[in-house]
């Protein structure tokens, strides 16, 4: 998801937030995560209830690691892209930060890419005096081509030619 926000009129500073899509807002999430749960135990009862006498042990060693994978899905969907462009530089940051800092890029130079590398998707890729770093990586392949069309659209009227 590609969310723009309003352009700062007095600085010409546009941001753009990259967002994955997600399909369940918090509390959809923890009552999955509970059903799910249920219909492990569900199952259990039933598998010791027809004689498996371990099904009830290994839904007990299920449970957590269903819930701690979900959880984990579900904060892995937090993650953000905040692309500022001003008059002189791009800057890429992670939001929250992932432990690596924020890229900074001449808007006069940036150019951006679009790669094919076989894996069946298209990556965005924002390269500047022999710096390069993918953006985008958390959309899908349609969104990436918007983005890498905003991009270029939002950097072209930038030439390092003033």
């Amino acid at each position: 998801m590609i969310t723009r926000l309003p352009v700062a009129a007095e600085s010409g500073q546009v941001t753009l937030l990259l967002a994955p899509n997600r399909a369940l807002s918090r509390e959809q999430m923890r009552r999955l995560t509970w059903e799910l749960c249920v219909a492990a135990l569900l199952v259990a009862g039933l598998a010791a209830w027809g004689g498996d006498i371990f099904a009830p042990m290994f839904a007990l060693v299920e449970i957590p690691v269903l819930a701690l994978a979900l959880w984990a899905v579900w904060r892995g969907g937090d993650r953000r892209e905040r692309i500022t462009l001003d008059t002189d530089n791009l800057r890429i940051e992670q939001v929250p930060p992932a432990g690596r800092a924020a890229s900074t890029f001449p808007a006069a130079w940036t150019r951006v890419q679009v790669l094919e590398p076989g894996d069946g998707h298209r990556h965005v890729v924002l390269t500047a005096h022999g710096h390069a770093q993918e953006v985008g990586a958390c959309l899908g392949d349609d969104e990436r081509m918007q983005l890498s069309q905003w991009l270029k659209t939002l950097l072209s009227g930038r030439s390092g030619w003033r």
